[in-house]
């Protein structure tokens, strides 16, 4: 199985997490964990198996300069 790095919900890109989980419930507490933190998360069923996609808007960017 080689899932798909991106994936576009409603005209949004997500990113996959990278992790292939077996069990719906594995993917919960990492699903909740993303959204506290300010992602957007989808959880994608295929082959038996739960891909976890997530997205964050960057609402600043902070430049330095040396």
């Amino acid at each position: 199985m080689s899932p798909n790095l991106s994936l576009f919900f409603d005209g949004k890109k997500f990113m996959w997490d990278g992790q292939i989980h077996t069990d719906r419930e594995e993917v919960s507490p990492l699903e909740a964990a993303y959204l506290k933190d300010g992602f957007e998360v989808r959880v994608v069923e295929e082959a038996d198996t739960f891909l976890l996609y997530t997205r964050r808007v960057v609402k600043e960017v902070v430049v330095t300069t040396q």
